[in-house]
């Protein structure tokens, strides 16, 4: 008998338990013990109903990611499926917590599925990259229909319990305090006769009015063509599903097995599980085993500008109470005013509630211009002007009225952690926390970690993330940390690229065409030139002499043209367009430049500004890792994919240089070096990872 499932006699109910933990993941010994216990049941003539669910806090929640990538072991999820289907006897599937991918394909394949009302349900394989591929997409439609079958397993969202019980996913969300009670409750019910056998592969009302019709597939087609461009995999859900609806159920099953096997195939796929992996990984920490985490009930934030007001409504709404500091009265009700319409546009987009939104403006949100009034908080954020001078003064203020043991933390994109910290009494409670903008909507939080910053500020940085809803990943001290950094030398090949011949609206098709929802020079439009701007007066004192040095986004500043906010930058922007219109005004400005320094231009192609782009942004990558600034290659890969649009089927500059070989990266800048030494060093990582025949994954292995 399996371990992992056991079945319990409720007098002429079995109950069959997962209990694999701690997410009864459908491993091999899962599937086995599943296929076995039913068969048991089955055999039995005392036994006249079949319940399934999971033992302790959720149903099966999925696939075991120990086996991605493994050859598969018998018996098959889909296999084990149509045992199920077979059953000559009813078997409901008892749902609590989380019922996801395979396991919602688990009760899919039951044929009826009772839930608490704290359970989600969810077919989430895109994100991975693959399809369902155990029935997902061939009954999923029979109980809710086309439309509502596409819209959910191309989201890969969760859907709560009520919802479920409305679409028709399941067909009761019970009170009962326990699935098992829930689900002998609905047991006793079919074996009473109120509930007659039903299987899923057998409904036709849902799919009958799709059939013959291909407006829907239509429309969900040309919308990938937009949401999800590049992608493989949606386009196939979309085929099963049309399967689902214009076959008869087993040649339905035939296809999405084809379809599933050509996801297998693909390299997206890699790259997505790779992503799905390192998200989780990151958090890991090597060296903060161990290390405690300091409470967090009450929180400071410094500066009530648009970084600051964002910051305050993610902690507001991660529970934390929050106290803004502003340098004026006037300052500080911008502020409180700018979270107040944050919080508004979280009301209209139903993440609250106008009552729970007054409740968080008058309970948990103050603001003063007294710093005195953080002497209680646990931690507080600057926000402030990006100049460190500025940030030295707001430190010492800090230092002078926290409480021992407060965490002070600098929301700063590149400066000196370092030096703000030396400036304190109290360096080991210094930290970098680098939210992105709008810093309650984006996921990446780089925790930058100083020279002298205690274990357990790290440690409770990351539990801020996590409490946040962002992925933390930690960074070392230098000019820009992980991201900008990295930012900073790719951005300057783009152009160079431009001053060699290509045009910015080459380059940016270019680079969206890899797969970045943007371009770079939209997004240099979107956050303003005149950031770029004040970047490279700041870096003018210490540029080499030899560093090539491009002046065609001075000229762009120097024209007033500061991007969106003015109207035009890159772009030429009309009243409420913010895609953007190609200038030939820019067009002129850098056939002008190119003309004064002698420059003949040449025509690259896309293949190859994507190229050079994505050598220059692995090469400073690895210079970052073998720096120390990441610890390891998926620290680079996390930061890239959710601060900076790196495309997740592609998994991360790192694992796509792995994929693509090491030695044809370092090729290509060796090439671009016999142009540009100075600008094309080989990161010495980089060199000797080519000639040991080793990938920057096996560095992800022994860290």
């Amino acid at each position: 008998m399996s371990e992992v499932v056991r079945l319990e006699r409720h007098g002429d109910i079995a109950a069959i338990v997962v209990d694999n933990p701690p997410v009864n993941a459908l491993g091999q010994a899962v599937r086995q013990g599943l296929s076995e216990r039913l068969a048991e049941a089955v055999g039995d003539d005392a036994i006249h109903a079949i319940l399934i669910l999971g033992a302790d806090r959720t149903f099966i929640a999925g696939a075991d990611i120990r086996e991605f990538g493994k050859p598969p072991q018998p018996p098959s999820l889909p296999d084990v499926i149509v045992e199920m289907d077979a059953s000559p006897k009813p078997i409901i599937a008892a749902l609590h917590g989380t019922a996801l991918g395979g396991g919602f394909e688990v009760a899919l394949g039951c044929h009826y599925r009772v839930a608490l009302a704290d359970a989600k349900v969810g077919l989430p394989e895109v994100k991975l990259g693959i399809l369902p591929g155990a029935g997902g997409t061939q009954r999923t439609p029979r109980l809710i229909g086309a439309a509502k079958a596409l819209q959910m397993i191309l989201s890969g969202d969760f859907v709560a319990a009520d919802k479920a019980l409305e679409l028709g996913l399941i067909d009761q969300v019970s009170g009962a305090k326990t699935p098992m009670e829930a689900g002998l409750a609905f047991a006793r019910q079919v074996v009473d006769g109120a509930y007659p056998l039903r299987r899923v592969r057998d409904l036709e009302d849902e799919i009958l009015s799709d059939r013959g019709k291909t407006e829907v597939f239509d429309e969900a087609r040309a919308k990938l063509q937009k949401t999800a461009r590049g992608l493989f995999s949606p386009h196939k859900i979309v085929d099963a599903i049309q399967a689902a609806i214009e076959l008869p159920f087993d040649d339905g099953i035939t296809r999405e097995r084809e379809l599933f096997r050509e996801c297998l195939d693909s390299p997206q796929r890699a790259g997505l599980i790779h992503a799905f992996f390192v998200e989780r990984q990151v958090g890991k920490v090597p060296g903060l085993k161990g290390a405690a985490r300091r409470p967090l009930m009450s929180a400071g934030v410094v500066g009530g500008g648009t970084m600051g007001a964002g910051i305050a409504v993610s902690m507001l709404l991660s529970g934390l109470t929050v106290m803004m500091i502003e340098r004026d009265e006037e300052s500080l009700a911008r502020g409180l005013a700018t979270v107040d319409k944050i919080l508004d546009a979280s009301v209209k987009r139903g993440k609250l509630t106008e009552d729970s939104k007054a409740a968080v403006m008058a309970e948990s949100f103050a603001g003063s211009v007294e710093y005195g009034a953080l002497s209680d908080v646990e931690i507080v954020v600057e926000a402030v002007f990006e100049d460190m001078e500025v940030k030295k003064a707001v430190f010492a203020e800090l230092d002078a009225v926290l409480k021992p043991g407060a965490i002070l933390a600098t929301n700063t994109s590149y400066l000196d952690v370092n030096a703000l910290a030396a400036g304190t009494s109290r360096p080991e409670d210094v930290i970098g926390l680098h939210f992105f903008s709008p810093a309650h909507v984006m996921k990446l939080l780089e925790i930058v970690v100083g020279d002298q910053t205690a274990p357990e500020v790290v440690a409770t940085g990351f539990a801020l993330a996590k409490r946040l809803g962002k992925i933390g990943v930690r960074a070392g001290v230098c000019d820009g940390f992980i991201g900008n950094r990295i930012l900073a030398t790719y951005r300057k090949q783009i152009d160079y690229m431009v001053e060699d011949g290509a045009s910015p609206y080459e380059v940016d098709e270019a680079i969206r065409a890899f797969g970045f929802p943007m371009g770079p020079f939209q997004v240099s439009d979107l956050a303003g030139v005149d950031i770029g701007w004040m970047t490279r007066r700041r870096l003018d004192a210490t540029r080499d002499p030899r560093e090539r040095y491009v002046e065609v986004a001075d000229r762009l500043y120097e024209a007033g043209r500061m991007g969106q906010k003015s109207g035009a930058g890159w772009y030429l922007y009309s009243d409420g367009d913010r895609r953007g219109a190609k200038d030939p005004v820019v067009e002129n400005i850098v056939i002008e430049e190119r003309r004064k320094k002698g420059i003949e231009a040449k025509a690259l192609s896309p293949e190859q500004i994507q190229r050079r782009y994505l050598a220059a942004m692995i090469n400073e990558a690895a210079k970052v890792l073998e720096e120390g600034i990441a610890l390891r290659p998926l620290d680079i890969d996390v930061t890239l994919l959710y601060g900076y649009g790196f495309p997740r089927w592609r998994g991360g500059p790192m694992k796509y240089a792995d994929m693509v070989g090491l030695d044809q990266i370092l090729a290509d800048i060796r090439g671009y070096a016999e142009e540009d030494a100075f600008a094309w060093q080989p990161a010495k990582l980089l060199v000797d990872l080519v000639e040991r025949g080793e990938n920057f994954e096996s560095l992800n292995q022994s860290a």
